[in-house]
């Protein structure tokens, strides 16, 4: 279930977002593509604006990006060769669709009761062998930023067993710390890995 509070913030905040992430691709990303195969079709969940979206596409993926955003999803759909959609972490198709899903501090916005399910929901979409990416907020807890955003935080510990008791094998991780939308430097960690 979306949180409606947390994407009324994305959809009035679309400007500052796009300001926020206009940067060059980021090695995570250079990396989830290098590991597609050519054509492959991929999945950006949680799209935001589209930017990684783009790339993806010029880097000659087939590209499918979903976000709850309504404002997300038309600034997406702008990118050339990017088939956006309004949709919501339970919208996955149920059987191996993609070669890789691209959850870029998406499903942090997932309760803790859901999160363990879009999960599994990820595995079960990608083909074997298929690549995931994880990025999220370290931490313990629930709450919600300064702007309203719903956020649930984990270990890596937590994040570890999680995905590996959904089938993944985790092949790389980075942790760092970054500044959001909010003004927040908060912790984090990317995981890459393969269902």
């Amino acid at each position: 279930m979306a949180d409606t509070q947390t994407l009324d913030v994305y959809d009035g905040k679309i400007d500052d977002y796009l300001r926020l992430t206009q940067a060059p691709p980021s090695k995570a990303l250079l990396a989830f593509i290098k590991a597609i195969p050519a054509g492959g079709r991929v999945l950006d969940l949680g799209c935001g604006p589209g930017l990684a979206a783009a790339e993806m596409a010029r880097r000659g993926c087939h590209v499918e990006a979903i976000d709850g955003s309504a404002e997300m999803v038309a600034a997406a759909s702008k990118h050339p060769g990017v088939t956006a959609r309004q949709a919501t972490f339970d919208d996955l198709p149920s059987q191996a669709t993609y070669h890789g899903i691209y959850a870029n501090f998406s499903l942090l916005h997932a309760t803790r009761a859901d999160f363990k399910r879009h999960i599994q929901a990820c595995h079960a979409s990608l083909y074997p062998g298929g690549s995931f990416h994880l990025a999220m907020k370290l931490g313990t807890g629930e709450k919600r930023d300064t702007l309203g955003r719903f956020y649930t935080y984990y270990t890596a510990e937590e994040l570890e067993d999680i995905l590996t008791q959904a089938g993944f094998t985790l092949t790389f991780q980075r942790n760092g710390q970054e500044k959001g939308l909010a003004g927040d430097v908060e912790p984090f960690i990317m995981i890459a890995a393969h269902a």
